[in-house]
C-alpha cells in the first residue's frame, strides 16, 4: 500500500530479531554524528575544489588562491575548516605553509562520490 507516494506495510508486525541484529551492527550515536559532520564539509564547492587541487600537489594558500581565482582570506578560511576535520595537514618551510591531504582516505571518499554521481 502507498501513502503519500511511500510504500507502507499492510500489517503491523515488528520483527524484533531483525531489529536487534541491525541495532547491534550500527555505530554508536557519536560516531554517526561525527560522520554527518564530515559529510557536511564535503557540502561546499570551494572545499571540494581545494581537495581536488591537493590531489595533484601540495600547495600554499597564495598558489591555491591564484589557481581558484579567490582571495587568500577565503582560501585560508576553508583550509581552517578542512584542517579541523583532519582532511588536510600542513608543513612549514621557512615562512611558507604548504597544505596537503591528510591521508589516502580522503581520495577514496572523493573518488567514491564521483563514481556514484557519474554512474547514471
Amino acid at each position: 500500500m502507498k501513502e503519500n507516494g511511500v510504500e507502507k506495510c499492510d500489517v503491523s508486525v515488528i520483527h524484533n530479531e531483525t531489529i536487534r541484529q541491525v541495532k547491534n551492527k550500527m555505530p554508536k550515536e557519536e560516531k554517526l554524528y561525527d560522520l554527518a559532520e564530515l559529510f557536511k564539509v564535503f557540502g561546499d564547492t570551494t572545499r571540494i575544489k581545494i581537495i581536488q587541487v591537493l590531489f595533484v600537489s601540495e600547495m600554499c594558500v597564495c598558489d591555491i588562491a591564484a589557481l581558484l581565482n579567490m582571495t587568500q582570506s577565503a582560501i585560508s578560511h576553508q583550509l581552517r575548516v578542512l584542517k579541523q576535520t583532519r582532511l588536510v595537514k600542513y608543513r612549514k618551510e621557512g615562512k611558507v605553509v604548504y597544505y596537503s591531504l591528510d591521508d589516502d582516505h580522503i581520495k577514496n571518499i572523493f573518488d567514491q562520490g564521483l563514481l556514484h554521481i557519474t554512474e547514471r
